[in-house]
Parts: structure tokens; sequence; C-alpha cells
């Protein structure tokens, strides 16, 4: 089924995927500061924009130092976390109650700004996720505009297997990171699902409410399927532009499970909803909606599902859709996003490795790589920051030095 992409937030990227990309502006965070972070206690570090290589042996801190860049974006960062997870424990095993994440973040063409998120309790005692703009409060998608960012870690490896869950969020990541207003209502259509959930099981005689949480679930509900159509159409338009000359395979990506009419039409997926008061309460699961959409993914060479691939060129899938993802966003602003990528080099031969070193490059934009073994990243060794951790603090050498 098609989407129209007039007045789409969509528009720009549809008529710039598959064109040659304009120069873009570098985006980087030049400075990160921890305090109470995971396994920091209080570290601060100072890079070149540019690309940054985190190396050194497993346990240092290098997926946690991601993870603090990749919060600087909404969202719960590249490991999912819930907020109470995140603050560091002291050697006693207490936890402190709050952290702290801060950068200094440029855009060559346009300027820099103080960026800040961390956690501190609401009026109930309860953590919540605050973000400050130069110093100022600011709202979450006014902080996103300007941090698009993208990760890969070794736990999206299995993306293709996991559940249809995992690559929803996935691509409400990519969806996310263009147009900040998809999480938020992402978030209002969970909290009206889990509400309506509720009083089914409760036995509510009040339709009023139910109408009020099912009209809520449809007007969000497609607009969040009609999102996904897009992104995917963009996507594929990118990635066979993009499949002449690539080094990773070409995906062809498509959406199953509920995103038809019932998903794509907000009256038809009211009805769908009150038609299925009883079975839903029977079940305590909602059966229609975008919650039940999935991601599927085609290797397009080998004609077959990206299931049925092996591990390696799954892993080559994955970069391929990110990369797409990553060129489409410059073209569409004139900035790529920073890109975090976790034990990328290990899982690559030196052939897709010297590849995906080039299209880093090219997207000229802030890269985070991550590994064990610094050879591995001798190809970068003048250009890149290299960057190792010794007790929560850390050593650096390489351009940045």
């Amino acid at each position: 089924m098609g989407y129209s992409t007039l007045s789409s937030p969509f528009a720009d990227l549809s008529e710039a995927a598959g064109i040659a990309a304009a120069p873009g502006c570098t985006l980087a965070a030049t400075r990160i500061a921890l305090q109470g972070f995971r396994s920091y206690a209080e570290s601060e570090l100072h890079v070149h924009a540019g690309l940054v290589v985190l190396y050194g042996g497993n346990g240092i801190g290098k997926t946690n130092l991601l993870e603090a860049v990749s919060l600087l974006s909404p969202g719960r960062g590249l490991r999912g976390a819930k907020l109470a997870s995140i603050p560091r424990r002291a050697t006693n095993g207490e936890q402190a109650a709050n952290w702290t994440v801060s950068a200094t973040v440029s855009r060559s063409a346009e300027g820099e700004w103080q960026i800040g998120t961390g956690c501190m309790a609401n009026g109930n005692g309860q953590p919540r996720r605050v973000f400050h703009l130069n110093g100022a409060p600011a709202d979450a998608g006014e902080v996103a505009e300007l941090t698009p960012i993208l990760w890969l870690t070794p736990a999206m490896d299995r993306l293709f297997l996991e559940g249809a869950q995992m690559r929803r969020r996935f691509l409400d990541r990519l969806v996310f990171a263009l147009v900040p207003s998809h999480a938020r209502k992402s978030a209002r259509y969970e909290r009206a699902m889990a509400d309506r959930l509720r009083l089914l099981r409760e036995g509510t005689r009040r339709g009023s409410w139910l109408d009020a949480l099912e009209k809520t679930m449809a007007e969000e509900g497609s607009a969040i399927n009609a999102a996904r159509h897009e992104m995917v159409e963009c996507l594929n338009t990118e990635l066979n532009a993009r499949r002449a000359e690539a080094a990773f395979p070409c995906a062809r990506l498509s959406l199953a499970g509920e995103t038809g009419d019932i998903a794509a039409d907000t009256a038809v997926l009211a009805k769908a909803l009150n038609a299925s008061r009883e079975r839903d309460r029977d079940s305590g699961r909602t059966h229609c909606g975008p919650h039940t959409a999935d991601l599927e993914v085609e290797h397009v060479a080998n004609r077959s599902d990206a299931r049925e691939c092996s591990t390696g060129e799954q892993k080559a899938l994955l970069i391929s859709i990110v990369l797409a993802d990553a060129w489409l966003k410059r073209k569409c602003h004139g900035v790529a996003p920073m890109l975090l990528l976790d034990e990328i080099a290990a899982h690559l031969d030196a052939q897709r490795r010297a590849a995906l070193f080039d299209e880093i490059a090219a997207l000229n934009s802030q890269a985070w790589l991550t590994g064990t073994d610094r050879h591995l990243f001798e190809p970068l060794s003048q250009n890149a920051a290299f960057v190792t951790i010794e007790s929560g603090s850390f050593i650096t050498a390489g351009v940045s030095a």
C-alpha cells in the first residue's frame, strides 16, 4: 500500500533518496562529561570532530561511554536501560541517586551547543529524565533535532532472529531520528492501550472511557503506521540506488502484520478496536493495531529472508540499512547523524572493514567505534583519536592528543 509524501515530514527524504549527496557539515560531540554514570564516578573526555576509537579489554567502560553519548538523544539509549539501572554503584554496593551526561556538540556550519541530560526524582520520588540546552531546561524534541544519532551494538546482531518487537523498535528509532513527534505518538498509543486493557479487565461499563482511549489509539496508531511505511519506502529507494556500488548487500524492507487497511485508517482502526473488546479482555492483549506489525528484510542478491542468511551476512545487511539511513538523513538535512558502532570491526573481514571506514569518512560526521583489538583500526591511525580507559579515566592518543 502506498503512502503519499505530500505534507509529510518524509517529503524531502523521498526527493533526496538516491540523489548525489550535497556537501554536509560535520556533527560531533567534542566534549563528554560523566558524573555518577555506570562505571564512571566523574570523568571528562575531549576529542576533535571526526573518528573516535575506544579500545581495550572487556569491562573497562567502552560501551558505557557509547551509551552515555547515545543518551544525548531522547529515548532509552543503545542499551534500552531503565533510568534506575544507570547510576553508578560505589564499592560498598550503594547506588547513586542521580546521574548526568553533558556534552559540547558542534555542527561546523552552525556553531556549538552545550547539551545536558540526566536523572532526577520527581515529586513522587520516582526517577525522571531531564534535558538542558545551553544551561536552560529543554524539550526532548528540541535536543533530538540537534543530535541525530544512530548505533549498532552486538545485541542487535540477533535483530532478524528475535521477536517482532525488537524489529519494530529498530524501525521506530530510524523514524524517530527524523520525526521527533513519532516518539510522542508511540508513547501516547502505548499508554492508551495499557489503560484500555486495564479497564477491560476491570469490567468497566463506562463505554465513553473506552471510546476515548480507542479514539486516541486509532489516531496515533494510524500516524505511526503511515510514518513506518514512509520510512521503509525511502530506505528501499536509497538501498536500491546504492546497490551497484555498495560493499554491503542490498536489503529490501517491508512491513508485515497489522499494517494494511486497519492500521492505516483512523476510523477503521477505531471500529476494529471496538469490535475486539471482548476478545481482548479474555486474552489480556490487544489484537489489532500497529503494535502487531513486523519488519521483514530480504537479501536482494540471494533472494532470501534475512532470517535464513549466515551470521556474517545478517551483520552486513544490518550495516547496509544503517548506512542507507545515515545517507538519507544527510541528503535531507545536510548533516549525517553521529554513528556509535560497538565492537563493529571484529565481525567484518578486512575488505568490509575498509569499506565501512571509507563510508564513515564520506559521511563527514563523527563516528565512535569500540573494540578490544586496536590493530583492527590501524587504517584509521592518521585520522582518529584513539582512547583507552583506566579506572574510569580516559587516556587519549592520535589526532586529538
